[in-house]
């Protein structure tokens, strides 16, 4: 294999797992001899080859096939001379008292406060982070923001540092993911560097962590990222984290991290609703009008959009970019026909259906109480409110209507669903616990 097929191989990489991928884990891996079906890369350290095989070693054999190499499977070997650990793209830099000129993970340029769309599901997330965003005195530390896939941590993340960069020069924000501090942090130990390392992270003015869940189970990185955070709280220095879920629901954290990160301000993004997905699609559009000044979309498409995909804020973006580009190429209006044609696959996979009865079995599993006490006729507050909870989850995830949803709870008039349903729709808006469940269950039905 030629070093222009390894560059083109390393260009679909590139474009396949991301920036922050390619970066920390793609980037050091040079590429050594093909022999017998083994592609050889030499790494950097020990880690990184194991980290590469185990999460990327699939992709790269894909893509070093398609680009017509014979490969079945990869070896990692430390390089000869160890090279220097790469460095990502420049910004922000943190400038520190040992000489170095490190940087964070690359901020998007697009991530920006101006264009998140806000809406009921993600207000308390955008008003806490534009406070944080602000500067001065530290008010609430840390800051977590939690959420399922493409709800806006990471933009919030990107905004926060592009605000704060934009109003305090000086300050030294640093911004990377829990792997990049996991991947520095092992490095350093293997180098004999853990001074370095201490003094640049506690150098720092604000510390932004994304995905923090990564780090659950490594003892040693929660160690330090222990006493890192410690450090940095005791100096009055803003600290912001994001996860997946809530500190409390991390896998292998340990107890005292979690009991750490819940001493600021918890914040959960919520799932979008219609109006927030309809207000993200309108924003696009406008953007995609100076692209595609040619391509005109039908009336109704953004609302079906907005109807049919429902879980993910960047499927339903992808979804948006594919038509504007399909459209421009074929030179088509964008109708509601073209839309279920050209988005066949994403309409497909979106239509997951949930059943009242797998809903009741999840709910009775959650509160750890029979199914047939949920569905009896028992109305103790033990039972009632998790039959009404499991009735809201059925209006909401399921067409049925509220006479079927009845039935299928032991046989209840409709007008009994429809008061369990407006009574959770009070409740989740004022007790946090009921949301959390509530955010819980439709993740757990939506896997």
């Amino acid at each position: 294999m030629t070093n222009d097929v390894w560059a083109r191989v390393l260009d679909a990489l590139r474009s396949a797992l991301g920036a922050n991928n390619f970066s920390n884990w793609i980037e050091p891996l040079q590429f050594a001899e093909l022999a017998g079906g083994v592609a050889t890369f030499h790494v950097p350290t020990n880690f990184i080859g194991n980290y590469v095989s185990q999460n990327f070693g699939d992709q790269i054999i894909y893509h070093l096939n398609k680009h017509g190499n014979d490969v079945q499977r990869l070896k990692f070997s430390i390089t000869p001379t160890l090279r220097e650990a790469p460095k990502v793209a420049p910004r922000p830099a943190v400038r520190t008292p040992f000489g170095d000129d490190v940087t964070g993970a690359p901020l998007d340029v697009r991530f920006t406060f101006n264009n998140f769309v806000v809406g009921k599901p993600n207000e308390l997330a955008h008003a806490a982070a534009r406070r944080v965003a602000e500067g001065g005195p530290v008010t609430f530390n840390p800051l977590f923001l939690y959420g399922g896939v493409g709800l806006g941590k990471t933009h919030l993340m990107h905004a926060i540092a592009h605000e704060l960069k934009l109003r305090s020069p000086e300050l030294n924000v640093l911004y990377l993911s829990a792997e990049q501090f996991m991947y520095r942090f092992i490095t350093a130990l293997r180098e004999r560097k853990m001074m370095d390392f201490k003094q640049l992270f506690r150098s720092v003015d604000v510390l932004m962590v994304d995905d923090v869940q990564f780090i659950g189970g490594k003892d040693s990185t929660q160690e330090e990222f222990f006493h890192t955070f410690n450090a940095l709280v005791d100096c009055q220095k803003q600290i912001i984290i994001s996860a997946d879920r809530a500190p409390g629901e991390i896998k292998d954290l340990e107890e005292r991290i979690k009991s750490r990160l819940q001493c600021g301000l918890v914040v959960d993004l919520h799932p979008t609703d219609y109006e927030l997905r309809l207000g993200i699609l309108q924003s696009k559009v406008d953007v995609y009008a100076a692209q595609y000044p040619d391509v005109k979309i039908a009336s109704g498409v953004l609302e079906f959009l907005a109807h049919r995909i429902s879980t993910n804020v960047r499927v339903l973006e992808g979804a948006l970019t594919r038509l504007f580009a399909f459209a421009s190429l074929v030179g088509r209006e964008i109708t509601l026909e073209l839309t279920q044609d050209c988005l066949s696959d994403v309409l497909k996979a979106s239509d997951r259906k949930v059943t009242v009865e797998e809903i009741q079995r999840k709910v009775s599993e959650h509160y750890n109480i029979r199914l047939s006490d949920m569905i009896g006729p028992k109305r103790v507050r033990n039972y009632a409110r998790p039959r009404q909870i499991a009735m809201y989850l059925s209006k909401q995830m399921t067409k049925r209507s509220l006479p079927e949803i009845g039935r299928r709870f032991g046989g209840r008039d409709h007008t009994t669903v429809m008061h369990g349903v407006r009574r959770i729709e009070e409740l989740k808006a004022l007790d946090s616990q009921i949301a959390d469940d509530l955010e819980l269950l439709r993740r757990a039905l939506e896997e």
